[in-house]
């Protein structure tokens, strides 16, 4: 049986070398693939690389350039499993179904990607061992759920559920940041009005009032309003004031920052954000209806529950719900169920202890995860109308009693400065 020298790379990049005896290449490429490898080079012992073998280590180079780019937005990876879900639901081969949507112009992953992946599944890689030669396009959630679909023959269905999942979540994100453009918008218009105000308007009226004295030469006492306002305004104006303010700026970021890298700091500021006073109405059933609707996708597309919580763990940005998420993957492991350790860990409410629970009972832990993200996504909602609602007031008073204050300032000096005169 002839001998295959090849060159792979491992799940997390490391390049490996070895030898295999194999009938052809492609019972090679087989081989490599059972060993969870890419191949980047397969040659027969003693020749050169094959044609096909040496065009996947041409192409490889050239994805994994592509990929140190942009990250496809949550939008695009909905419409890539979307528009591949209707091309096979057509009756459409796979990898004819890749090949048209490399020429998609709206298919939301890169066109390389996709020829990459028809090449690999002509190739006799599933599509989700293709996928996973992707790590920063594809993620393991998805990667998972479309090998669950391949192994329960029902790849479409998945993909569609895919779609659904990443625009969810492309649609919360969407809201979250459409309710802080309009209060960022009126606060950098207030800061950049108070900003000309101090630095060039301020130094002309104080030219003009030291200009002016009273009867017989007297200086002009100033109101208080109108010292405070001139004194901020040298003081500002004073370029070793502003450059002992940017360095002090510049090592109080850089030490929260590395504060912040570390485990402690990160976690402490994790736990912090759960309990503020303001915060906590967004942060918190953002966070329980992603680990709620990320859970519930990866359950209900027949995940293995380990595998869904080792995910789920993996996507929460929280650090404090991470651990408990870890926790709970260690007693389910050892016999128990998922709600009993979540309620242990004290960070997750009643309520979707409660509802998970009802699941468990009924054997439809997915279907209770969806309502409770969706119970989670509602308030969230909610609380991003109230907050927008009371936020955008509270800012324009605030702006507005400041830039008064500075006017008020100014006509006060040129009051006193008209009765003096008077005098």
């Amino acid at each position: 049986m002839p001998e295959f020298t090849y060159r792979a790379r491992r799940p997390g990049g490391e390049i490996v070398q070895g030898t295999l005896d194999a009938a052809d290449r492609a019972s090679a490429l087989r081989h490599i693939d059972r060993l969870r490898l890419v191949p980047v080079a397969v040659e027969a012992a003693g020749g050169k690389a094959k044609p096909k073998a040496a065009a996947v280590a041409r192409t490889l180079p050239q994805v994994r350039r592509r990929r140190k780019g942009k990250k496809p937005a949550l939008q695009d990876l909905a419409n890539f499993s979307r528009q591949l879900a209707n091309l096979l639901k057509s009756g459409m081969p796979l990898n004819t179904a890749l090949a048209s949507m490399s020429s998609l112009e709206m298919s939301g992953v890169p066109a390389d990607i996709v020829r990459q992946l028809q090449q690999e599944v002509l190739e006799g890689k599933t599509l989700s061992a293709a996928m996973m030669a992707h790590p920063d396009i594809f993620s393991e959630m998805f990667v998972n759920m479309v090998r669950a679909g391949e192994q329960s023959g029902s790849l479409v269905e998945v993909l569609r559920r895919l779609a659904d999942h990443f625009e969810r979540f492309a649609e919360l994100r969407h809201k979250v940041t459409s309710a802080m453009i309009y209060p960022l918008f009126v606060l950098g218009v207030g800061v950049l009005m108070v900003f000309f105000f101090m630095f060039y308007m301020m130094p002309k009226f104080e030219e003009i009032f030291e200009g002016m004295s009273g009867p017989g030469g007297r200086a002009v006492e100033w109101p208080f309003a109108t010292k405070i306002v001139m004194d901020i305004s040298k003081t500002l104006a004073n370029p070793w004031v502003l450059g002992a303010l940017a360095i002090v700026s510049i090592v109080i970021f850089v030490l929260v920052r590395r504060y912040l890298a570390t485990h402690d700091g990160r976690r402490g500021f994790d736990a912090w954000l759960l309990r503020a006073p303001v915060l906590k109405r967004i942060i918190r059933p953002n966070l329980f209806g992603q680990f709620a609707r990320t859970l519930g996708a990866l359950l209900q597309n027949g995940v293995p529950v380990l595998t869904a919580l080792r995910i789920t763990e993996q996507v929460m940005p929280n650090l404090v719900l991470k651990e408990a998420v870890a926790a709970t993957r260690e007693a389910v492991s050892d016999g128990k169920t998922i709600a009993q350790p979540l309620a242990r860990s004290g960070v997750f409410p009643q309520l979707m202890i409660d509802m998970i629970q009802i699941g468990e009972q009924t054997g439809n832990v997915p279907e209770s995860l969806q309502n409770v993200a969706d119970t989670y996504e509602s308030e969230l909602a909610v609380s991003l109308r109230v907050m927008t609602t009371l936020i955008e007031p509270v800012l324009i008073v605030f702006i507005a009693l400041f830039v008064g204050f500075l006017l008020f300032s100014v006509l006060s000096a040129m009051f006193k400065i008209t009765s003096s005169i008077g005098r």
